[in-house]
């Protein structure tokens, strides 16, 4: 008996199903172009119909492994992507075949290579979307224009914004090795890594004050070929300006005054005072007297009553700092405001050791007597020589201790109007504000469950204590947004008064908003149509809102919900049947008869 070996028998199999198919197509009428079309599952897409009937194009016999090389092989920018592992096909972790995703002979216009857009991983390529590439308003057609490939898109920063560029191409076209995606106008280009390294306050300076009409190359880099106009010295000083003057300011001279002549500059005469104000003509060659009249003879404001010799009460760090100390030398030590930078001629106003003063505050000080004596003529109770505003009175150690802007510097006659000690002054806020209360009384007298004294724009109001409580998106949202004035009470709490603008039903839907929105989200639905007195069955399921509530109305919506109130067009019945068209018709199609409680047809 013949043994057949089962091992042979798919090979086997192969065999009588190719000689079955050359058997019929000798049978099948000549309008059958090929032994393709007879095998053929289906219509290739429109793209592929030059390669319709060349079945050998994408598939091998007897290995179907070979179709995706096939493939490969008319795709070479995809096969290329495979191999270099770029692109999005590059980045696919685990190799797929071509037929997965694309699948063939589903007819002339399907489209076998769909793309979601919206769902898309970008950072599945090699350019990473990021900061301003991430953003919303940044659409895909922005950078992949309709015709193109998406693989033709522009990688480089000029490929999309060559007309942003101000330099006009004046520093190449690689954008990112000066500014980032973050924003234009941050920039990591480093300066220092030129022949020319920004220091001080050439770091502050626009590129463009330098690069005059963005052109970056053959900037001068010596003083004067920028700052000739700013020489103040008309040229006198010589055009090397480094040899005084450093990036860090111009007023900050390194020539060194104090070893290179004899006159060495102290205080005042120190930088920043001007090198001019001395050396009005030749830097170098005049020669100047080292006495201080020489210069300041008309500086002197005691029109010689003090004698010539300056430096006996002054110095050259300040004309107002004194030498002579009063302390010790009178009998009047001069304390605060009476120490210098106070002026002598202030209190001698004469002979400057013969005239005997006073030695009471109010002997020089009536006239500046804010109080009109109302507050006493010993002003030191309460003020010092340091300061005026600088008041020693302890207020806190009243029964109305000052806290927040009650606290100087403000000033005591703002409440203290009249006799200092006498006035009885009432403690509550309204006795004094009254007429800054914006919000006109709604809110009651007692400011302070809402203020403090620190500021009136800080107040720690609890929405939840009113009858509108903050919650989802309200919380996030300004006061201002729904209370245009002060006067808080008159804000209206329906959703209607504030989101009319952004009612897409334009009140079909009703003025109740809340009845299906919520405060988390107006896309957030609560509304269970199920519950209400027309519960959505079969077709209504899919019909949209608008379909059946079609005209505006009031805050509560009102609805016939007989079938004839809608469907009263297409009843074929005209009329003869009756209004009750759920008698007979199920909900999920009109077709569907139903009798004695069983569906017919």
């Amino acid at each position: 008996m013949l043994r057949l070996n089962f091992s042979l028998m798919p090979f086997i199999n192969k065999i009588i199903f190719v000689a079955a198919v050359f058997f019929l197509a000798s049978f099948i009428p000549a309008q059958a172009d090929s032994i393709n079309d007879i095998v053929s599952p289906g219509d290739l897409i429109q793209g592929h119909i030059k390669v319709d009937g060349e079945c050998a194009k994408c598939h091998k016999r007897f290995d179907k492994a070979a179709q995706s090389g096939l493939c490969k092989d008319c795709h070479k920018e995809i096969a290329k992507d495979f191999n270099d592992k770029k692109g999005y096909h590059g980045h696919i972790k685990e190799e797929k075949e071509c037929k997965e995703c694309h699948t063939e002979h589903k007819g002339r216009k399907v489209n076998i290579a769909e793309f979601d857009t919206q769902k898309f991983d970008h950072s599945e390529t090699e350019f990473l979307l990021k900061d301003k590439h991430a953003e919303e308003k940044v659409k895909c057609k922005d950078c992949h224009p309709s015709g193109k490939k998406y693989r033709e898109a522009p990688v480089t920063c000029n490929g999309c914004h060559k007309k942003d560029d101000k330099h006009k191409g004046g520093l190449g076209t690689d954008c990112a090795k000066c500014h980032v995606v973050k924003d234009w106008k941050t920039t990591d280009f480093d300066h220092d890594k030129t022949d020319y390294k920004l220091l001080y306050k050439h770091k502050e300076v626009k590129c463009l004050a330098c690069h005059i009409g963005n052109k970056f190359k053959d900037t001068p880099k010596v003083c004067s070929s920028c700052h000739k106009k700013d020489d103040k010295h008309k040229g006198n000083f010589g055009p090397k300006c480094e040899t005084c003057h450093l990036e860090k300011s111009w007023k900050e001279i390194l020539f060194d005054h104090d070893k290179k002549t004899k006159y060495p500059l102290l205080g005042k005469h120190r930088p920043p005072a001007k090198c001019s104000s001395c050396h009005k003509g030749d830097l170098y060659k005049d020669k100047l007297k080292m006495t201080c009249d020489s210069c300041h003879t008309k500086d002197d404001k005691h029109k010689g009553s003090f004698g010539l010799k300056c430096e006996s009460c002054h110095t050259e760090r300040d004309w107002k700092e004194i030498l002579f100390d009063h302390d010790k030398k009178t009998k009047y030590p001069l304390l605060g405001k009476h120490r210098s930078p106070a002026k002598c001629v202030s209190c001698h106003k004469g002979d400057l050791y013969k005239d005997k003063l006073k030695m009471t505050c109010e002997s020089c000080h009536t006239k500046d007597d804010k109080h009109k004596g109302n507050f006493g003529p010993k002003c030191e109770s309460c003020h010092t020589e340091r300061d005026w505003k600088e008041i020693l009175f302890d207020h806190d150690k009243t029964k109305y201790a000052l806290r927040g802007k009650h606290r100087p510097p403000a000033k005591c006659v703002s409440c203290h109007k009249g006799d200092l000690y006498k006035d009885k002054l009432q403690m509550n806020c309204d006795s004094c504000h009254l007429n800054d209360d914006k919000h006109k009384g709604q809110e009651g007298k007692k400011c302070e469950p809402c203020h403090n004294e620190e500021s009136w724009n800080k107040a720690k109001f609890d929405h939840r204590q009113s009858h509108f409580p903050l919650t989802g998106k309200h919380i996030q949202t300004e006061c201002k947004k729904c209370h245009a004035a002060p006067t808080f009470k008159d804000a209206k709490s329906d959703c209607w008064s504030c989101h009319e603008k952004q009612d897409t039903h334009k009140r079909k839907l009703g003025t109740a908003c809340e009845t299906c929105h919520n405060t988390r989200d107006w896309k957030v639905w609560d509304f269970d149509h199920d519950t209400a007195k027309f519960k959505l069955e079969g077709k209504h399921k899919t019909v949209a809102c608008h379909e059946c509530h079609k005209y505006p109305v009031d805050k509560k919506v009102t609805l016939d919900d007989t079938c004839f109130s809608c469907h009263a067009k297409v009843d074929q019945h005209n009329g003869d049947f009756g209004h009750l068209c759920e008698r007979c018709h199920e909900a999920s199609s009109w077709r569907k008869i139903k009798a004695y409680g069983r569906v017919l047809l």
